[in-house]
């Protein structure tokens, strides 16, 4: 059996309004919300009485997907530290690629976003930045330069 393909990143949030915004902000497109619970939810993850909500945003080719969930039961846990740096083990960053990333940005600092560093050039290809969103996520940024 061969690989089909990645279906979606998941990514946990503490408000899953302020995420939905943000990704929306940055061009996602809203597929659906559900609550998600019961047995095959407790299975899935590991958990019992899993309590969850979630909201599945689709990039505008139609081939990236995020699953943003906001854990009721059990909450969800941090690992203490709110702004974790980019070299933490783990989920890394998910990164966009976008038209105009000044623009992006500021229009992102409307819903939170932080730039992390600086935007950067990478040869005559790309510019390049990360930031920080809701919940601290990590997303990066590129606009092709070239």
């Amino acid at each position: 059996m061969a690989l089909q393909r990645m279906d979606n990143v998941g990514i946990v949030v503490e408000d899953l309004d302020a995420a939905v915004a943000f990704f929306t902000e940055l061009g996602l497109e809203a597929e659906g919300t559900a609550r998600i619970e019961g047995l095959f939810a407790d299975q899935a993850v590991g958990l019992d009485g899993v309590r969850s909500d979630i909201a599945m945003m689709r990039t505008p080719d139609g081939h990236g997907k995020l699953e943003l969930a906001q854990y009721h039961h059990p909450a969800a846990i941090g690992d203490g530290s709110q702004n974790p740096p980019p070299n933490t083990l783990g989920l890394h960053r998910v990164m966009f690629a976008v038209d105009d990333i000044d623009d992006t940005i500021a229009r992102l600092r409307l819903h939170g976003a932080e730039l992390i560093g600086e935007v950067a050039q990478y040869k005559d290809v790309y510019r390049l930045c990360y930031l920080r969103g809701p919940s601290g996520i990590v997303i990066a940024l590129a606009e092709r330069t070239s």
